[in-house]
C-alpha cells in the first residue's frame, strides 16, 4: 500500500524528468549543449534508479542487485564517452518512463478502489442525503452493498498483481545488465578462489616451517652428535676400536674416515636443504606481510642492492592478497633494477588511498626498459592483470625509469 500511495508522486516525477529529458536531449543534439545535457541526464537517471531500487527493496522486499558503479577515466571527454556508453542509465531512463502508468495504476487501486468500495456501500445511503424527501427502494440499493463489497475484495488482488508488475520491471531495468553480472559473478568467483589459495599457501608454509624444517632441523644436530661421537671414536684413550691406533699417532681406519665423509656430506646436504626450504617458505608468504606493507617494504628495499628511498602514504590496509601482489611486484622491479638498469640510486613510492593501492619505482639507470623484452615485466603485468592491477613503463633511452603498478585494494 506504502509503495503505491508513493508511485504516484515518484511515478510523476520521474516520467516528467525522463520526459524532459528525452525531449531536450533531442531538440539541443545539433547544438554544442546537446551532449553535456545528456550526460546529466543520464547521470540524473541513474540516481533516481537507485532511489526506486531503494524503495523496491524496502517496501516490496524485492533485493535488486545494484549495478557496478560508473567508470571515471580521466579526462572530461572519456568520462562523457562513459556515461553516453553506460546502458545502467538508459535502463534506468526507461524504467522512469514505464514506471509513470504503473505508478498511476498503483495510486488508483491502493486508493481509488477503497474509496468506490465505500460510495458503492453506501450508495444508499448517498442518494437520500443529496435527494431529500422519499425514495423508492430499486435494484441499485440493493446491488450496492454487494457491489461495494467486491470492490474492496478486488482491491488486494490488483494491488498484488501491480507489486508483481513493479517488481519485475525493476528486476530487468534496476540491476545490472547480463554481461555486468556475469563479469560480478566471474570476479566473486575470483576472489574466492584467490583467498582460497591464499589460505592453502599460508596453511603450506605453517606446515614446512614447523613440521618439515623442525624435522630436518632434528636431523641436522642428529647428525652433528654423529661427528662428535667419531671424534670420540678416534680420540686417545678411548675404549673404543682404533683408538689405540690414535694414541699411537696412526691415521683414523678407513672405516672412520669414510663414516666422517658421509656424515659431513649428510650435514651438509641437510644444511643446504634447510636454506633452500626457508626461502621457499619466504616465497609463499614472506613474514613481514604479516605487518602489512608498512613493515614489509622498508625491510625490502633495506636489503637491496642499489640505494633505495622509501616514501610510503598507506592510509588503508588493502586484502591479504592484494599485499601480496604488490611485495612481489616489488621485489621483482628492485631485482630487475639491480641486473638491468645499471642505476644508482632509486625510489620506491606506495600509496593505498581511496580504494586504489599505487606502487612506483623509479631509477637513474640507462632506461630502455619495456614490457616484453626479457626483464620479467610481461609476466609481472599478467600476474597484476590477475588481480585486476595495470602495469605503465616509461623508460626513455638514457633513463630515467619509471615503472607504476597500479592494484585495487580489495577485489
Amino acid at each position: 500500500m506504502a509503495f503505491a500511495v508513493l508511485g504516484l508522486p515518484l511515478g510523476v516525477l520521474g516520467g516528467v524528468y525522463a520526459v524532459a529529458a528525452l525531449y531536450a536531449g533531442a531538440l539541443l543534439s545539433l547544438t554544442v549543449l546537446g551532449l553535456p545535457f545528456v550526460v546529466a541526464a543520464l547521470v540524473g537517471a541513474r540516481r533516481l534508479g537507485g532511489l526506486h531500487r531503494w524503495l523496491v527493496g524496502r517496501l516490496l522486499g524485492e533485493r535488486v542487485t545494484a549495478p557496478p558503479a560508473l567508470a571515471r577515466p580521466s579526462g572530461v571527454l572519456a568520462r562523457g564517452r562513459a556515461v553516453l556508453t553506460d546502458p545502467v542509465g538508459w535502463r534506468a531512463l526507461v524504467y522512469l518512463l514505464l514506471r509513470l502508468p504503473l505508478g498511476a495504476l498503483g495510486f488508483l487501486t491502493a486508493v481509488g478502489l477503497p474509496l468506490s468500495a465505500v460510495w458503492l456501500a453506501g450508495f444508499p445511503l448517498w442518494v437520500r442525503l443529496l435527494e431529500p424527501g422519499p425514495r423508492p427502494v430499486d435494484w441499485l440499493d440493493v446491488a450496492g452493498v454487494p457491489a461495494g463489497l467486491a470492490v474492496l475484495a478486488l482491491a488486494p488482488a490488483v494491488l498484488r498483481g501491480l507489486s508483481r508488475a513493479n517488481r519485475a520491471l525493476a528486476r530487468a531495468l534496476l540491476g545490472p545488465v547480463r554481461s555486468q553480472q556475469r563479469v560480478r559473478e566471474l570476479e566473486l568467483a575470483r576472489a574466492t578462489l584467490l583467498a582460497e589459495s591464499t589460505d592453502r599457501l599460508r596453511q603450506l608454509e605453517r606446515d614446512l616451517h614447523d613440521g618439515t624444517q623442525a624435522q630436518l632441523v632434528a636431523l641436522a644436530i642428529t647428525l652433528s652428535l654423529a661427528d662428535d661421537a667419531l671424534g670420540e671414536l678416534d680420540a686417545p684413550g678411548s675404549d673404543a676400536p682404533g683408538s689405540d691406533a690414535a694414541a699411537a699417532g696412526a691415521a683414523p681406519g678407513p672405516e672412520v674416515r669414510r663414516l666422517r665423509t658421509l656424515v659431513d656430506r649428510a650435514r651438509g646436504q641437510t644444511d643446504d636443504t634447510i636454506t633452500g626450504l626457508r626461502r621457499l617458505t619466504r616465497g609463499i608468504h614472506p613474514v613481514a606481510l604479516d605487518g602489512g606493507l608498512a613493515e614489509a617494504l622498508p625491510g625490502l628495499t633495506a636489503t637491496a642492492p642499489v640505494p633505495v628511498t622509501l616514501r610510503l602514504d598507506l592510509r588503508e590496509r588493502p586484502t591479504e592478497v592484494i599485499e601480496r601482489a604488490v611485495y612481489f611486484c616489488a621485489a621483482e622491479l628492485l631485482t630487475n633494477l639491480a641486473k638491468h638498469s645499471g642505476a644508482r640510486t632509486a625510489e620506491l613510492t606506495a600509496r593505498a588511498v581511496d580504494g586504489r593501492v599505487r606502487l612506483t619505482v623509479r631509477d637513474d639507470g640507462r632506461g630502455g626498459a619495456v614490457i616484453g623484452a626479457g626483464t620479467g615485466l610481461a609476466g609481472l603485468a599478467e600476474r597484476l592483470a590477475a588481480v585486476d592491477g595495470v602495469l605503465r613503463v616509461d623508460s626513455p633511452p638514457g633513463g630515467p625509469t619509471v615503472v607504476t603498478a597500479e592494484l585495487p585494494s580489495r577485489l
